[in-house]
């Protein structure tokens, strides 16, 4: 089923308000409508039509077992990435990205499990057994960590997808996003390369409510995807083997290849004539 977003939704949060036409990257060119008093604005159609297309491409995934992972650092994005990443129980990073997140996530694994330890010592009173500031170095390292790798304790593996607002500011996540072949879904606002995103959301990323109504559109997509998933569990159908036996959750509309260079970004193109396009599959860094 297509996003419940809707036109006047996006023009009323500001979606349609791109950056300074000198501060434009000429690879959005494609997206815009027009320059109004030295303001790009983006076309909101492509924006509605790729958010319905994104939208069953989160479900399809998510529906087969897949995750997203939220990430927003700016603070216009923190508050919105963390409710809307909550409210469909995905992983997400909305503070500082930490390098190798991903290409290093072997690793960080490791940080996270010492972090729940750390926890577990506390809460089963370990921690009385230790002087005043032996307890309170190891309450801060618990804060530390907690800032730190709180969005993503509980992802087990790589994700399947990435959701990012700001795929300029959010560069190196976009690279390690890239060097490991997972899909990214970009808010892409006029000033960024979409060369480097696979599912292109044309739009404001500096908006507080445009952020915000965006995350609401790919977390309602998680939520139909894990409703999904659930009468698919009801039914006794095992995606997660289909998966490993290589079947791929990547599953083209009827529109075939020409909606595909519609839609998409040049790496996933890329990667889906090579028969490489990952959505499930671990891979450590």
């Amino acid at each position: 089923m297509p996003t419940k977003i809707t036109m006047k939704q996006l023009l009323e949060t500001g979606v349609h308000f791109g950056h300074r036409s000198r501060k434009w990257n000429p690879k959005m060119k494609e997206y815009i409508f027009q320059a109004r008093n030295g303001i790009h604005i983006i076309d909101l159609q492509q924006t509605l039509t790729n958010l319905h297309e994104i939208h069953d491409r989160v479900a399809d995934v998510v529906a087969r077992g897949g995750t997203v992972l939220f990430v927003g650092t700016k603070r216009q994005a923190q508050e919105a990435i963390a409710a809307e990443a909550s409210r469909c129980a995905s992983p997400y990073v909305n503070e500082r990205w930490l390098g190798g997140t991903l290409t290093n996530w072997k690793t960080i694994r490791q940080r996270i499990e010492a972090l729940k330890k750390l926890e577990e010592d506390r809460d089963s009173g370990l921690f009385d057994r230790l002087t005043k500031k032996e307890r309170l170095i190891k309450q801060r390292e618990i804060e530390r960590l907690q800032h730190r790798l709180g969005g993503i304790r509980d992802m087990d593996r790589l994700p399947s997808m990435l959701f990012i607002i700001d795929v300029l500011r959010e560069h190196t996540a976009v690279r390690e996003a890239n060097a490991l072949r997972i899909p990214i879904i970009g808010v892409a606002d006029t000033n960024s390369d979409p060369d480097k995103v696979d599912w292109i959301i044309p739009g404001n990323d500096d908006a507080i409510r445009a952020i915000r109504l965006l995350n609401m559109a790919i977390a309602d997509a998680v939520l139909e995807g894990k409703a999904r998933r659930k009468a698919y569990s009801d039914e006794d159908v095992d995606f997660e083997n289909a998966v490993a036996d290589g079947m791929s959750p990547y599953m083209p509309d009827e529109e075939g290849e020409e909606a595909d260079e519609r839609y998409m970004g040049t790496s996933t193109l890329a990667k889906l004539r090579e028969g490489n396009l990952r959505f499930d599959e671990e891979n450590e860094g």
